[in-house]
């Protein structure tokens, strides 16, 4: 049967991986997709090192435009990255008949609206496993595979970057900016790792999670986003001691009012299985009201585990290239006609507990002052802890996690507690999450 052509932009860490894993299970991959996938032009800046990873297998050129506007192409891999010239391309071969398979999250957390709409009036497929968790399956996990289900929930694990700095800062007791210099010194953070310490990466990627669970257009725009570089030390110290791990955590939920959609430090109790996923790895828990909880674990990126994804995507847009557009799995997992304009909630309406940490003088009535502005704002206290302070100190911390609350209410607490005079600095405020099934 004639082969599927692929044109392959970008041949980085991940082009590279999809080229080199396609030669090494041909056989495997073309049992699969009924037919052989080949990837017959490549388009790259860097031509004498595309011609190296190609080596003589594929065309290459510099022109990226070339390979969206090639006639034999059936399918273009996008692996430039960013929303610039990306997106000219993704949008210019969707209008020349071709299917997409895209590891770029950024553009379809901003624009995925406008292509998912482009795609589905060409009658043409946008893959995307590989722009959440690189080499997880959870794109069709939840679009597919947990389909009879209302989901309820995600919570993931889905930056490698954040997750090796902070299991580096528990392990070692070392500060953010230390570990940092040692992840890049690794390769596990860029130059600059703003998109990943700063908590954008892993929003762009609930984005995509929350949109594909709830039915609901990609809106990154109204996602908080919070990331790790202003954590201490001395609060991973005092979580553990508590019984809890910090993690970066993706979180998306469904509510009576509307949905949930945040990315910042998370509380989570030692005991579950996500807490204990550390280095690099990924990790996304999926609450459904059928199945329950289930977890998906693995690499979330590197050139053959993002390749996987990749490829995967390849073979599923290889089977179904001449099936009825309208009998296709939705970009959103639900049918185009039936997503939902349910709001995203802002952060003040979010429902959690909380992690409080207070720089407080030693005196008494401190603790008393402190309880009475909290039962003002109705958040009752679940746990605290006093740390005795050291021979001729005169402060100490006071650690309080609380029961369920409103954002909203403890804005107000934290408010009135820093105007005391005996609260020496800003009060420490993390969310907590149990994530019990």
């Amino acid at each position: 049967m004639k082969p599927i052509n692929v044109g392959l932009l970008g041949i980085g860490t991940v082009g590279g991986g999809t080229f080199t894993v396609l030669a090494r299970n041909e056989a495997e991959i073309t049992r699969r997709a009924g037919r052989p996938i080949r990837i017959s032009i490549v388009a790259d800046k860097e031509v004498a090192l595309a011609n190296k990873v190609a080596q003589g297998k594929a065309k290459v050129t510099n022109d990226a435009f070339a390979v969206v506007n090639d006639p034999e192409v059936d399918i273009v891999i996008e692996l430039i990255g960013g929303c610039g010239v990306a997106k000219e391309l993704v949008l210019k071969a969707i209008e020349n008949g071709k299917h997409v398979v895209t590891a770029n999250k950024a553009l379809l957390a901003n624009h995925g609206n406008e292509i998912f709409a482009a795609a589905q009036k060409k009658g043409v497929m946008v893959a995307f496993e590989a722009a959440v968790a690189g080499g997880i399956p959870i794109i069709k996990a939840v679009r597919e595979g947990l389909s009879a289900n209302r989901i309820e929930w995600i919570a993931g694990i889905i930056n490698g970057t954040t997750n090796f700095i902070l299991s580096e800062m528990r392990d070692k007791g070392l500060s953010f900016d230390v570990v940092l210099k040692e992840a890049q010194r690794l390769g596990y953070a860029e130059a600059d790792p703003t998109f990943d310490i700063e908590g954008v990466d892993a929003a762009h990627k609930i984005t995509i999670l929350s949109a594909i669970a709830f039915g609901i257009p990609v809106q990154f725009d109204k996602a908080h986003v919070e990331g790790i570089s202003k954590l201490e030390a001395d609060d991973i110290k005092y979580a553990e001691q508590l019984g809890y791990r910090i993690k970066l955590l993706g979180i998306t939920k469904r509510k009576e009012n509307g949905i949930e959609l945040r990315v910042h430090p998370t509380l989570i109790p030692v005991r579950r299985l996500i807490a204990n996923v550390e280095g690099a790895m990924n990790a996304v828990l999926v609450q459904g009201d059928a199945v329950g909880s289930t977890l998906y674990y693995g690499k979330g990126a590197g050139a053959e585990p993002t390749a996987s994804a990749v490829i995967a995507d390849l073979v599923d847009v290889t089977r179904m290239h001449t099936a009825d557009s309208a009998h296709r799995v939705p970009h959103l997992a639900f049918q185009p006609d039936a997503l939902h304009s349910t709001p995203i909630l802002p952060l003040s309406e979010v429902e959690t507990s909380y992690y409080l940490r207070l720089r407080v003088e030693d005196k008494p009535g401190v603790l008393a002052d402190i309880t009475r502005i909290l039962a003002d704002q109705q958040i009752s206290i679940d746990a605290m802890i006093q740390r005795e302070p050291g021979e001729g100190e005169d402060q100490t911390d006071i650690i309080m996690l609380t029961h369920v609350t409103r954002e909203k209410h403890v804005d107000a607490a934290i408010a009135k507690i820093e105007m005391l005079p005996v609260v020496k600095r800003n009060v420490i405020r993390l969310r907590m999450e149990d994530l019990a099934g």
